[in-house]
């Protein structure tokens, strides 16, 4: 009898090429705040959420969580979150 491990990654390329130029203010921006579903995640973004908004004027954010952790976040909160100027993807556990 043999034990097959997989990984529960997901691994996919990524084009390099099709970065932004990075913010020079937050102020009066539209964040992007993504949960990946893990413990805790929830309670370190409203935490980012008040800094950011109190400390350097964020106007909006736009909170979505991924259904699942292991995987890249569907085409559906990608387009959406594409409508931010800046997101945060947060890891939580």
């Amino acid at each position: 009898m043999s034990i097959r491990v997989l990984s529960p990654t997901f691994e996919q390329a990524v084009d390099q090429n099709g970065r932004v130029p990075r913010l020079t203010s937050l102020h009066g921006c539209t964040l992007g705040l993504l949960d990946n579903s893990k413990i805790k995640v929830r309670e370190l973004l409203d935490h980012v959420e008040e800094l950011l908004r109190t400390e350097y004027g964020v106007a909006h954010v736009v909170r979505l969580r991924k259904p699942d952790a292991s995987r890249p976040a569907p085409p559906e909160l990608v387009t959406e979150m594409a409508r931010c100027e800046a997101v945060i993807s947060a890891v939580g556990d």
